[in-house]
């Protein structure tokens, strides 16, 4: 079903030059895993670091995005080279399973759009045995005291055996597939279980969200908060706020319980409260004036759960939500992507997190979004989640 009119001209300008863009980077790009762009050419954390556990490298948390831009693309047009790619970078990631100290929470993130979502298209048995296992270790992070997922390994900040993040809400959509597909409702147990502890714990009353929880793992309480990838403790991470927007939406979708979705909601009328009136999204919503950094990624995944979330209300709400996800995928098409063969991502001005010390650069999960955004627009993307 189209979202928007069909023959948007706007739309269909935008898709093709997706269409065109990813042709010929695809090509240049077919060996690679890339996370960001250096003097315009995609890195490449598929290749191996010596050093030992690979944690920026190979298990680099963002590893699947790049295949699962291809699987959009092979989806959307056939052309058997998307699979070829797609394949490629999937049997790349065997090596996580083999090296595993370098896996955490982010196995959702990994392998959801590569396996997941080759198993849906293809059958491959292969894929289905690799999502299996990635959910598996998932389901083992899990702490039934304090019924959360932990984040991360071991980190120089200190103990972090309690530590839970809002980013975690679009990693248990693995498990939600694995009960699923195996019939064995352990997964989604976890799954909402974690859903409901992050919906009580995380979300704010004016539907912002922390990053960070810490939880007693051995009491299960919770005990502080901690503003990790934004700007401080009690501030509102904006990649933050559209993990918990369009993560709540995905266990709606899994589940049909109306408490996630109404939790989608609160969020994602919180950011639509926030959204500047030229579009372009910050680091963190409550960041000091100066320096202005932005994160163009964050943008492109509102619009995903926005445009969700607008699949699902009455007529009124629709236009909402859709509203707003139209005005971030505008103001990213007109301002903020590089359509030239310069650079190989599409979006520019990402940010990772406001204390880094690197702003403004492309990412690989903002060009996957945004392609994803532009998709369900369109009516034909392919939802894996």
């Amino acid at each position: 079903m189209l979202v928007v009119d069909k023959g948007n001209v706007w739309l269909d300008q935008v898709f093709q030059k997706i269409t065109d863009k990813m042709d010929w980077v695809s090509d240049k790009s077919q060996d690679k895993i890339p996370y960001t762009t250096i003097k315009g050419t995609h890195d490449d954390r598929a290749v191996q670091n010596p050093s030992g556990d690979n944690e920026d490298g190979i298990n680099w948390w963002t590893n699947g995005f790049w295949g699962g831009m291809l699987w959009q693309m092979y989806h959307v047009t056939g052309h058997e080279k998307y699979k070829q790619y797609a394949n490629f970078a999937e049997d790349k990631l065997d090596a996580c399973f083999a090296q595993f100290y370098g896996l955490h929470h982010d196995v959702g993130f990994m392998w959801i759009p590569t396996s997941v979502a080759n198993y849906q298209l293809t059958q491959n048995p292969a894929s289905r045995k690799r999502a299996l296992h990635a959910a598996n270790l998932l389901a083992g992070r899990y702490n039934p005291v304090g019924q959360f997922i932990r984040a991360w390994n071991d980190l120089p900040e200190g103990d972090t055996r309690g530590w839970a993040i809002i980013d975690s809400m679009l990693n248990i959509p693995l498990l939600y597939w694995a009960s699923a597909e195996t019939g064995d409702p352990r997964f989604r147990h976890i799954a909402e279980r974690h859903a409901d502890t992050v919906m009580n714990t995380f979300v704010r009353p004016d539907g912002s969200v922390h990053h960070i929880v810490q939880f007693d793992p051995f009491l299960g309480n919770a005990v502080k908060t901690y503003g990790g990838q934004g700007y401080e403790n009690g501030s509102s991470w904006t990649r933050g706020q559209t993990w918990g927007l369009y993560g709540f939406m995905m266990s709606y979708q899994h589940t049909g319980n109306e408490k996630y979705l109404h939790t989608a909601k609160q969020i994602a009328h919180y950011f639509i409260a926030n959204i500047p009136d030229n579009g372009i999204i910050p680091v963190d919503f409550r960041q000091p004036k100066e320096p202005t950094y932005e994160d163009s990624t964050a943008a492109a995944i509102a619009a995903c759960g926005l445009i969700e979330i607008s699949k699902v209300v009455g007529a009124y709400e629709k236009d909402l939500y859709l509203r707003a996800a139209l005005k971030l995928l505008r103001t990213l098409d007109e301002q903020r992507t590089d359509w030239s063969t310069n650079c190989d991502c599409i979006l520019q001005n990402g940010s990772a997190a406001y204390h880094n010390s690197t702003h403004h650069q492309s990412i690989i999960y903002g060009d996957y979004y945004f392609i994803e955004a532009i998709l369900k627009l369109k009516g034909n993307d392919l939802y894996f989640w």
